[in-house]
């Protein structure tokens, strides 16, 4: 038996220095970068493949080998990487082990604010919330921008964004006002002329407008009675911008709520807050610059989502009081 076993071990240990060779080496490409996205749940034979398939490793079969050999056939981690050709299979496994190379996508949903933002970007990136907290605060961003808030809020436009192993916060804070000032259509510019407001101004409504909407064929309206109430110096009573004040969402506000001191608290204080509340999309930004040619000042949200719009508070008294009747039988029903 023993004699037999020998010549085993022998022809292990020349695979196995045979695959650390090769291991050492890489393929003698230039080093461009090759995207190679590794499933859930993969394994090293489904790994070997897709890095084949890239053209990172030549032979699959001995990559699986090494990795055995060397105990790192295990723990890979699944997403997109952006890998160099050229690597050595060492710096290849350990790559897929430690999620160097991943890439980190995020999504950023319609009406996130700074709350929800900050937390999900520092998640995404692998950096401390206080570091994205500071780039959120980036002052030369904020003079290019001529915003006169302290942070971007708002300005952290919407959309699903992929993040290369190792973007700063600063960085990926930039890339989001960058798509923001790609959505911004220049020919809107002169639209603020003819509002006579400015840009920070059609952001702050366009964000309350975003909170507020529920369907998309309403924001035009909802717009329409801001500005109504701006025309007029109406207070414009936002209940979203009540919730930014306190700093967190709440399902019902209370009247104590509404006394909260802040300059975005509109039922405190007339016209417009300082700055968004809000990042809002597209859509809500061309409803806060093109709004529906309607006569209302006021509106409440029924319980299936959609709003009901008056002109006298007398009329939108009775729409609260049907509104809540209808709450309640909801609420009964379930």
């Amino acid at each position: 038996m023993r004699s037999n076993s020998l010549p085993d071990r022998a022809r292990r240990a020349v695979l196995v220095a045979a695959c650390a060779l090769l291991a050492a080496c890489g393929n003698g490409s230039s080093g461009s970068v090759v995207k190679v996205t590794i499933p859930p749940g993969a394994s090293v034979r489904t790994a070997a493949d897709s890095l084949h398939r890239a053209g990172l490793v030549a032979w699959p079969r001995i990559f699986r080998y090494y990795a055995k050999a060397t105990g790192k056939d295990h723990d890979i981690k699944a997403g997109t990487y952006s890998l160099r050709s050229g690597e050595s299979w060492s710096q290849l496994i350990t790559a897929l082990r430690d999620g160097e190379g991943l890439e980190r996508r995020l999504t950023i949903p319609e009406g996130w604010n700074l709350f929800n933002i900050v937390p999900a970007l520092a998640t995404a990136l692998g950096s401390p919330p206080e570091s994205v907290a500071v780039a959120v605060r980036d002052t030369a961003l904020l003079h290019e921008l001529d915003i006169p808030t302290e942070t971007l809020e708002g300005y952290l436009f919407p959309d699903t964004y992929i993040f290369a192993y190792g973007t700063s916060p600063r960085v990926a804070v930039r890339e989001m006002v960058s798509r923001f000032e790609h959505v911004w259509d220049p020919a809107w510019n002169d639209r603020l002329q003819q509002l006579a407001m400015s840009r920070n101004d059609i952001m702050a409504l366009a964000s309350i407008i975003e909170r507020e909407a529920r369907l998309p064929e309403e924001r035009p309206v909802i717009s329409a009675v801001y500005h109504n109430r701006l025309r007029l110096q109406m207070p414009l009573q936002a209940d979203p911008t009540v919730e930014y004040a306190l700093g967190a969402h709440r399902d019902r506000l209370f009247y104590k709520d509404l006394e909260v001191e802040s300059p975005y608290n509109t039922y405190r204080h007339p016209g417009l807050p300082p700055g968004p509340i809000a990042s809002p999309g597209k859509a809500s930004i061309e409803a806060a610059l093109f709004p529906a040619a309607v006569p209302y000042l006021y509106f409440v949200a029924s319980p299936d989502g959609h709003h009901e719009f008056r002109t006298t508070f007398k009329a939108h008294s009775e729409a609260v009081q049907e509104a809540r009747r209808e709450r309640r039988e909801h609420a009964s029903r379930e």
